[in-house]
């Protein structure tokens, strides 16, 4: 058998060409050519649906890119975007066993019956002396170190030894921040951190917010702003509030929401959740006050400064009077259901009804009984009687219907200084009281900055002492019995017929014509 020998190529040898049924024809001259051209413009082809597609991409990353930086530039230019620290307190640990204390500033010219409450010196100093971290502070007023005449007075010494205690707070290491609507700066103390709200700006209105939130814990909030004469000279009120870190949380977002609006020029789209309220009408605190059970929350002002969740102080009046069962007791410097604002130069003017038509409804279809007591000073407006003797009227025939009406009439001047005026700024029903910042006038909720407290008792508990409710209604009946109130249209004492009563009607009526022929 004869071998079959493999014998392999060595350069240069190629293997003869196979032809076989399925063979290439042989090319025609220039077919190469043609072939490689063919060739070339395919590939070409081919790298330009690549560089095509790359572009593309390259494009939608740079979109995406863009989208993405646009969000981050709104998000850090919202309210608070990483937010302050809030010292790991939620609304599961925050404590709810809290104390009430009810405060007022009671003028030494003023002789009442009995007046068993804190004075407000006294509260804002034990304030101070619990401070251990940090105590931030919105006032729409400063000046506690006046240098007039008054300045040598007790009276104005309270001012200024309050001033020195809350700048000697670096010494202990307590932080101080303030919020204010003013640009000037309160003192050149690099210690204390001053910030400036610009409501001319954000809604032609002011910063009117007064309250205090120290350690993220105690509260203090009322009618009195950062100003001597609060402490000594104007009638004011507010409550304290100790070791209620959920108030306490919930205040401190609205402080943090004024903070973050440094000499901003705009409400920012984009709310941080540490800026949303913790608590609200629809879901209130439930806490125990004073060893009773209540639910609480904070309101604010005006429509643009409420983020998600936060009630408005409209709402929260609202909710206070629908809830009254027996009565309604108000007092206020100012009442007026009215809008009245400049725009673009002309003066608008409308009807604002929203708490008007409430207490009206409460007097007249649920036979709650009303009373207002309203400050009668050089500001109140003229159409003030006319609101408040419609008012009056409406019960006219209806023997379960009670609306009241008195004017408080404190001496306004004195060495230049006003005095006596009554700053009190609340409601309180036989369930619930409202404390705010602002008067009952349809301008201040619409367009001034604000806060509200609210505390509902429960109803399934007798009411004891120590009841806010009870203390704030007995404060309410010593001031509507005392002399200095003078009666609407009924009464030994009318507003017609009191001698101070006529001068005043009679000064606001000039004024009222005065700015008719201006």
């Amino acid at each position: 058998m004869q071998d079959r020998r493999i014998v392999s190529e060595g350069p240069g040898l190629k293997p003869p060409a196979e032809m076989g049924f399925f063979s290439a024809p042989l090319a025609r001259p220039g077919a190469s050519t043609i072939q490689q051209q063919d060739y070339s413009a395919m590939i070409w082809l081919r790298r330009r649906d690549r560089m095509e597609r790359s572009q593309q991409r390259c494009i939608a990353v740079f979109a995406l890119v863009c989208c993405f930086a646009v969000l981050v530039a709104l998000i850090f230019s919202a309210v608070d975007v990483w937010g302050e620290d809030e010292d790991g307190v939620t609304e599961e640990n925050c404590s709810k066993d809290c104390r009430i204390v009810l405060v007022e500033n009671i003028p030494g010219e003023l002789s009442f019956n009995s007046s068993n409450h804190v004075s407000l010196t006294v509260g804002l100093n034990h304030l101070l002396d619990q401070a251990k971290l940090s105590i931030e502070i919105v006032s729409p007023y400063w000046d506690l170190t006046s240098i007039d005449q008054e300045s040598r007075h007790y009276s104005a010494y309270q001012g200024q030894y309050l001033f020195q205690r809350l700048l000697s707070l670096k010494s202990r290491g307590v932080k101080l921040k303030i919020v204010r609507d003013q640009p000037d700066s309160i003192c050149n103390d690099r210690y204390v951190e001053e910030r400036y709200v610009n409501m001319t700006a954000l809604t032609r209105g002011r910063l009117l917010s007064s309250f205090w939130v120290v350690d993220r814990k105690h509260i203090y909030i009322g009618s009195a702003g950062m100003n001597w004469k609060a402490l000594s000279k104007l009638k004011e009120l507010g409550v304290i509030v100790y070791d209620c870190s959920c108030l306490a949380l919930d205040l401190h977002r609205i402080f943090s929401f004024y903070w973050q609006l440094h000499y901003r020029d705009y409400i920012p789209s984009i709310w941080s959740k540490r800026v949303t309220a913790v608590f609200s009408r629809d879901k209130p605190l439930q806490l125990r006050l004073n060893n009773t059970d209540a639910s609480a929350y904070v309101s604010a002002s005006p429509d643009l400064f409420c983020p998600k969740g936060r009630s408005r102080d409209i709402d929260a009046v609202r909710h206070v009077i629908r809830e009254a069962k027996r009565f309604i007791y108000i007092s206020v410097t100012d009442y007026l259901p009215l809008v009245n604002r400049t725009f673009r130069g002309s003066a608008i003017i409308r009807y604002w009804s929203p708490i008007d038509e409430m207490l009206r409804e409460a007097a007249a279809l649920r036979e709650v009984k009303v009373r207002l007591l309203i400050g009668l000073w050089r500001h109140t407006h003229p159409l003030t009687f006319s609101f408040m003797s419609s008012m009056q009227a409406l019960c006219t025939g209806l023997p379960v219907c009670s609306i009241e009406v008195r004017f408080y009439s404190g001496k306004e001047q004195m060495g230049g200084l006003q005095h006596r005026i009554n700053e009190n700024k609340y409601m309180v029903t036989d369930n619930a009281i409202y404390i705010g910042n602002l008067d009952w006038v349809g301008s201040e909720f619409a367009l001034n900055a604000g806060a509200g407290l609210v505390i509902q008792e429960s109803e399934n508990q007798q009411k004891g002492p120590d009841s806010i409710v009870e203390q704030l209604t007995g404060a309410f009946e010593r001031d509507w019995f005392s002399p200095y109130t003078i009666s609407l249209l009924s009464g030994s004492t009318t507003l017609q017929e009191s001698q101070h009563g006529r001068q005043k009607l009679q000064s606001l009526k000039t004024k009222a014509e005065s700015r008719e022929h201006e």
